[in-house]
């Protein structure tokens, strides 16, 4: 009777450690997917700054190419009617 009240304690102390370290694997995975999560918004975050930093400079771009077009217009009309002048 006593070899099975130790067995059963011996089984039910196993039993215990090996719960706390499932319970403890199960914590730092938990504290793992809350660090994911933030290091996720943290990507997300950077990711809509580059795509507006993107879009502003490609506006910008758009900008200098509508003005450069406009004064080659500009230039272009003068060239033609001063050489149609000479004419």
């Amino acid at each position: 009777m006593e070899n099975v009240n130790n067995i059963t304690v011996l089984f039910g102390s196993l039993i215990s450690i090996l719960l706390s370290v499932v319970a403890y694997f199960i914590k730092q995975l938990h504290t793992d997917f809350k660090r994911m999560e933030k290091d996720l918004i943290e990507v997300k975050t950077m990711a809509l700054i580059i795509k507006t930093e993107f879009k502003s400079g490609n506006d910008l771009l758009n900008q200098k190419v509508e003005y450069l077009e406009k004064r080659l217009n500009n230039l272009e009309l003068l060239i033609f009617n001063t050489h149609d002048y000479e004419k």
